[in-house]
């Protein structure tokens, strides 16, 4: 059995590893960019907007650990608050105990073997008393220790419970702030992107997600969650993309994947490298329908593949979601779920 000290340092530990994990993504991925020079040609447009979405992906990707770990410290926050108080309520326990022995005439041992001394009638009762003082010393002390440890374990939690909750403030504070430069890295994006004649942003969209294809009719349907997702994901076709979108009406990446396989009764993480680290990694051929598809190094993005070549995926700003080929830049392996 775990000793109360044992467990509060580790969750101490934890909230470290949390609040590290944290300090890295904002330190790590959303640091500013040298600034590029003004693109003298509109094939130099081209590519710099093309850069740019595909620096979004991995901005966007980054944001979304940072709050699946700021998730984390508040779930830690709140266990270790649960915790403070089943200690309190354990030190209550001995309250009363404490109280009666305070008011007891046999706290003071010596006064109490004096007073047995001068009462006894006999020696057999001199000794019963005796007997019976040594018994209550060894059950007052008993209490007193435990009262004592239990008190210290209720001070520990407490620690623990305040400390976790700063933590919890500090990474929504840091996630809010990494989340205002991310719209203004957006803005500038979709401004530049805008300046784009349509053909050079068929071209950016289709050098960033794939060429756009025709939805299929009729897709023969795998059995079970695979098929009920590969619907539901088909359905959202020409919805928007918005960062951090879990639909009904706009999408990201993961959030599209996550929707898809929620109709179907499974619960996926918010993330796309957060879903390529379950289920089993299969290789380009051996996707089946079903399967979720990765892509770049860090994995940055996720879409659903739906057979023949094809997956569903919400592209990137400016573009909805769409079925597109599954051979295209940055393709890294598939994950089946189940």
């Amino acid at each position: 059995m775990q000793s109360p000290r044992t467990t509060t340092r580790r969750r101490s530990r934890a909230l470290l590893a949390l609040s590290g994990a944290l300090l890295a993504v904002a330190t790590g991925v959303l640091a500013p960019a040298p600034a590029a020079a003004d693109p003298a040609t509109s094939a130099e447009a081209q590519k710099l907007v093309q850069e740019a979405a595909q620096q979004l992906t991995a901005i966007e990707e980054q944001l979304h650990e940072a709050e699946l770990i700021v998730a984390d410290q508040q779930e830690a926050a709140d266990d270790a608050a649960a915790a403070a108080a089943s200690a309190q309520q354990a030190l209550a326990v001995y309250a009363p105990q404490i109280r009666a022995i305070a008011q007891s005439g046999f706290t003071a041992k010596s006064q109490s073997r004096v007073a047995a001394f001068l009462t006894s009638e006999s020696a057999d009762e001199l000794v019963q008393q005796m007997t019976t003082l040594d018994m209550i010393a060894v059950h007052t002390n008993a209490v007193v220790t435990e009262a004592s440890q239990a008190q210290r374990a209720a001070q520990e939690a407490q620690v623990v419970a305040d400390q976790a909750a700063a933590a919890a403030r500090a990474g929504l504070e840091q996630l809010q702030g990494q989340q205002a430069e991310l719209e203004e890295k957006v803005d500038a994006y979709q401004a530049d992107f805008a300046r784009l004649s349509a053909a050079e942003q068929a071209a950016v969209t289709t050098a960033v997600a794939g060429r756009s294809l025709q939805a299929p009719r009729d897709l023969p349907m795998p059995p079970g969650a695979a098929g009920a997702a590969i619907q539901t994901a088909l359905a959202q076709v020409g919805d928007r993309y918005e960062h951090a979108a879990m639909g009904p009406d706009a999408f990201d990446c993961s959030g599209l994947t996550s929707y898809a396989y929620a109709a179907a009764g499974v619960a996926l993480p918010h993330s796309s490298r957060a879903q390529s680290q379950l289920g089993t990694q299969v290789s380009r051929a051996e996707l089946q329908p079903g399967d979720l598809v990765f892509f770049y190094d860090p994995i940055s993005h996720v879409g659903l593949y739906i057979g023949n070549g094809m997956m569903v995926h919400a592209r990137t700003y400016g573009s909805p979601v769409a079925v597109t080929s599954v051979d295209q830049r940055g393709f890294r392996f598939g994950v089946r779920l189940g």
